[in-house]
């Protein structure tokens, strides 16, 4: 069941974008859509997530010399599903990169002897860690019907920060105003289990 109150943050911050205009924006997805995207992927949107993308889906915007990302903005829609995939995959992805250089958490065990022997046991481990859903490029918020609120995180495995303390900030961070490290009111809290471990002060 989707909360109306979990609903508004993403509705305001679709409206938000909109009045920006950094990026083209197509009609927003339909429940058989959604129903059809998280069936296929396996996860569920947070509440203000869904509100954000049935308001309106974000699918491109201009190309600028040394961006990392060609398609920023996940086409939920009309992208190839492999694409989809991999955009998904992206937080474990870059976590297992670490695992093959040296990264290993204590509660996997003892660690294997070779990277190749590590990346997989720490493969199997995520299996059943949260699952992260991308906003755009490398952020991202927490999967999860009937939740709201989270703040969205930019993640590059050991190199994940805060990058909103909700949708609407986020929007703000990202496209407008971006907030000095260290401002007065800047203490979102951490929702979502194992990855917050990997969280750092923006100025680290």
């Amino acid at each position: 069941m989707i909360n109306d109150a979990g609903s508004r943050p993403g509705v305001a911050a679709a409206r938000r974008l909109a009045a920006l205009g950094c990026c083209r924006i197509d009609s927003g997805l339909t429940d058989p859509e959604f129903d059809r995207i998280e069936r296929e992927h396996g996860f569920e949107f947070a509440d203000d997530h869904r509100a954000f993308l049935a308001a309106g889906l974000p699918v491109w915007q201009p190309y600028e010399e040394g961006q990392t990302w060609e398609h920023p903005w996940p086409d939920w829609r009309n992208a190839d599903p492999e694409a989809l995939r991999e955009h998904l995959a992206w937080p474990v992805d870059c976590l297992l990169w670490d695992v093959q250089h040296g990264h290993w958490r204590q509660e996997w065990g003892d660690l294997p002897e070779t990277p190749e022997e590590a990346v997989a046991v720490a493969r199997l481990r995520l299996a059943d860690v949260p699952a992260m859903v991308p906003v755009y490029a490398h952020r991202f918020l927490p999967a999860g019907r009937g939740t709201a609120a989270h703040p969205v995180l930019s993640m590059r495995g050991w190199d994940t920060i805060y990058y909103g303390t909700d949708l609407l900030d986020y929007i703000e961070q990202e496209f407008q105003e971006p907030r000095p490290d260290r401002a007065d009111d800047w203490n979102p809290q951490a929702t979502v289990p194992f990855w917050r471990d990997y969280l750092r002060a923006p100025d680290e």
